[in-house]
């Protein structure tokens, strides 16, 4: 075995037995004698409110001549529903990537089925390991956490700043680094409320972290920060997310989302406040107009008459929805909407097309 290849063994051998380690001591032992926290001086490090449009002057310096280059990294299975999506991704990737105020630098796609697929000259990709059989408990979006852990570590990314992106969003513009002194750039998500599961989150944030308010309503994704910052955010991100997924409570609690909300008391607990910026993305059919934001997230179906009248709940005469594409690539030219269905869903289709009708070998 070459030494390449044996300091990788050695390196995820490690890592598997940490995890396993971390989620054992869970059980008998309070979780926060096992995560790191901010400094008891971090509660002062603000100068704005995280729960605000970006800031004033950060706007004045789109014009600057010195960058500040972010990574997009999006996290994925050899699925071939994760698959198609992160082809029409990076499709709208390239397209932008060198645009009027980008700061968009590399991509890769972090593969966590621990093997090399047909597209890796498509598109650059790292090789994760998975999770141990069985520690995701059904729930494959814990390998996500572990493989940015894995990809942070191995990798030599360029770039100061990182974007964690998903399979299912499609930049519309050349994209600056939203992120500012430290803070970073986030979606909020309505449905994200520390608030309301207080006595849930103490579990994994205890009282003399600070007010359960430091919690921002964010996932990881869409998210911009440093990458030191993300270094230090992701293995706390890994274990609070198995601890939360092994916890009953929690699990019943969070359900879909938990590993949404292990990345929002991770960021917490190592002082990472960020700028909640609501034009990074919209989400149809809910979001009627493009506008200012930056990235489609198709994460909803998309059902209408024939009249352009949203049938949410029933499959409509037109309908664009990913879970209809499975386990096949949707063809190419998609029929277009009806007359009277909202700007967001017809770009969404047309931009799907467009990349469809241009990447080689669409549907193979």
């Amino acid at each position: 075995m070459g030494w390449g290849n044996l300091f990788f063994a050695v390196l995820i051998t490690s890592s598997v037995a940490l995890i396993t380690y971390n989620i054992l001591i869970s059980a008998n032992a309070p979780l926060k004698q096992d995560l790191p926290g901010p400094s008891t001086t971090s509660s002062s490090f603000l100068s704005v409110d995280p729960i605000i449009k970006m800031p004033l002057e950060r706007s004045r310096r789109y014009g600057s001549a010195k960058k500040r280059l972010f990574h997009t990294a999006v996290t994925a299975s050899d699925s071939v529903y994760n698959t198609w999506q992160c082809r029409v991704m990076y499709y709208w990737f390239k397209k932008f990537k060198d645009g009027p105020n980008s700061e968009m630098g590399g991509f890769t796609r972090i593969l966590h089925s621990g093997k090399p697929d047909k597209f890796m000259d498509e598109i650059p990709t790292f090789i994760a390991q998975p999770l141990p059989s069985g520690m995701d408990q059904g729930y494959i979006v814990l390998n996500r956490p572990w493989a940015f852990v894995q990809w942070l570590q191995q990798a030599d990314i360029k770039e100061d700043y990182i974007l964690m992106a998903e399979p299912d969003h499609i930049i519309v513009k050349p994209m600056p680094n939203l992120s500012k002194d430290g803070l970073g750039a986030a979606f909020p998500f309505f449905y994200i409320e520390p608030k309301k599961y207080e006595s849930v989150l103490r579990k994994y944030f205890p009282e003399d972290k600070g007010p359960i308010t430091s919690i921002d309503p964010i996932g990881n994704s869409p998210v911009i920060l440093g990458k030191e910052s993300l270094k230090k955010i992701a293995p706390t991100w890994m274990n609070v997310s198995l601890a939360m997924k092994k916890d009953p409570e929690t699990d019943k609690a969070f359900g879909w989302v938990l590993e949404m909300y292990a990345y929002a008391v991770a960021s917490a607990l190592h002082g990472v406040r960020n700028i909640l910026y609501k034009d990074f993305m919209i989400q149809p059919p809910w979001d009627t107009e493009v506008g200012k934001k930056f990235i489609i997230h198709y994460t909803y179906g998309c059902d209408y008459d024939m009249k352009g009248k949203l049938t949410y709940g029933r499959i409509g005469e037109w309908r664009f929805d990913k879970r209809s594409f499975d386990s096949v690539a949707p063809p190419r030219n998609l029929s277009l909407p009806p007359p009277g269905v909202p700007e967001s869903v017809v770009t969404l289709v047309k931009m799907v097309n467009e990349a469809t009708a241009n990447i080689p070998n669409w549907g193979s």
